[in-house]
């Protein structure tokens, strides 16, 4: 089953935030992601909220119906506009993820844009990405995105190796993911990114690199890699356990990422965050940035979160609880966390220290700071920046991220 919901307060049932929430918002961005949580089969390694129509069979499982989706996702948008009132901004970035989005017909995920643009309006430079699956698209489909407004789009390719789609469940066949990028292009799409993963059970360098080279040949201005957590709870976990595929380390870990660092900057890509690469500035994902920034977003679908001016919130799991809340006329939140501003401070070092440009020194405490001295002797910080007031990782320190952060919060 997908992870657990933090624990919070209860929501309003319909959906208010405090006053100060809204408080100076006209000077943050305002992002909408949009949760599609429909998968045709269950990936091995996957832990999100995504659910295959099997498993919505029974209680619920009308309301949760793929068919109608679209119309209970857009009762949520407008419950975003309630709840913001005269929010006068217009919103800059809208992501459709999941599970597979495009299982879902193009009109839906089109209409389902059109609520947001009919509800907040879009920016000029709006950036408008849905993920999708290779094997279930094609020119016409994607056509019909750019056509209804997407102009970025993100295609999960994971590895160029059979016998790795193998052991992480992908059913798309090798050198599908590369037509599809040729496809958006067709169709007219400005922006695409590849996701790929490293540190499958069983691949080898040589794999790796072969998934890097078929990624970049595609012609791609950006490309995701990550490396593969194993979830407890999984499927993939479980057969690592009976020891039936072989578990990878941290070495391994982190020969592949500078592998991946080495070949994407020969080819023209500059990383931007830790597991994030474009060739330009343009390319590059502002959707994420506004998560890595801790700006506005609200969060629309089953187990979606959100974060608006310092309260954060998240809906109930299930497709059928979520649509049955909205029926009713109530907000589908499970629960929600007002954060103080220690704990925004926190975060904001947590996210910020992963990207290009770092965080700013003068936010770290007195503890912090003398761990970042020590990081900085140790070469984990680019003294460059450092002597500019700002903590930002060298190519050594993004490998040992995880543990420079830890120090850095203290």
């Amino acid at each position: 089953m997908p992870s657990v919901l933090p624990d919070g307060e209860p929501m309003p049932e319909d959906g208010a935030l405090p006053g100060h929430a809204l408080e100076g918002a006209s000077g943050r961005p305002l992002g909408f992601y949009l949760h599609v949580p429909y998968c045709a089969t269950r990936c091995g390694y996957c832990d999100f909220n995504t659910y295959t129509a099997t498993e919505l069979r029974g209680s619920g499982g009308v309301l949760a119906s793929q068919d109608n989706y679209a119309s209970t996702l857009t009762e949520e948008v407008r419950l975003a506009r309630k709840v913001l009132g005269d929010d006068p901004r217009p919103v800059s970035t809208v992501f459709v993820g999941g599970g597979t989005p495009t299982l879902l017909d193009a009109a839906d995920l089109v209409r389902m844009l059109g609520a947001v643009r009919d509800e907040f309006g879009l920016a000029d430079d709006a950036e408008i990405t849905t993920e999708a699956n290779p094997e279930s698209v094609g020119p016409e489909y994607l056509e019909t995105l750019r056509a209804g407004g997407f102009n970025r789009i993100s295609f999960g390719m994971q590895s160029a190796r059979q016998h790795v789609l193998k052991i992480l469940d992908r059913t798309h066949t090798p050198g599908r993911p590369e037509a599809c990028v040729a496809e958006a292009r067709a169709a007219g799409f400005e922006h695409v990114n590849l996701d790929l993963i490293y540190g499958t059970p069983g691949e080898s360098d040589d794999d790796w690199r072969a998934s890097l080279s078929a990624a970049v040949g595609a012609g791609p201005d950006h490309i995701s890699a990550y490396a593969l957590i194993i979830e407890e709870g999984t499927q993939l976990a479980r057969r690592i356990r009976r020891g039936e595929v072989p578990m990878t380390d941290d070495d391994e870990h982190a020969d592949r990422y500078l592998i991946a660092d080495s070949v994407l900057a020969d080819a023209g890509f500059s990383w931007y965050e830790v597991s994030n690469w474009s060739t330009t500035e343009a390319g590059r994902c502002l959707h994420n940035e506004l998560y890595w920034r801790g700006a506005d977003w609200w969060g629309a679908g089953p187990g979606a979160h959100s974060h608006i001016g310092g309260v954060r919130w998240w809906n109930v799991k299930h497709p059928g609880a979520y649509a049955a809340a909205l029926a009713a006329g109530k907000s589908p939140g499970a629960g929600r966390e007002i954060l103080p501003a220690e704990d925004r401070r926190v975060e904001r070092i947590l996210l910020e220290l992963r990207l290009r440009d770092g965080c700013p020194l003068a936010i770290l405490a007195p503890a912090g700071l003398a761990a970042s001295r020590r990081a900085l002797s140790d070469g984990l910080l680019e003294a460059e920046a450092y002597e500019a007031g700002r903590a930002v990782l060298t190519l050594r320190g993004r490998l040992l991220a995880d543990a420079v952060v830890r120090d850095l919060v203290d």
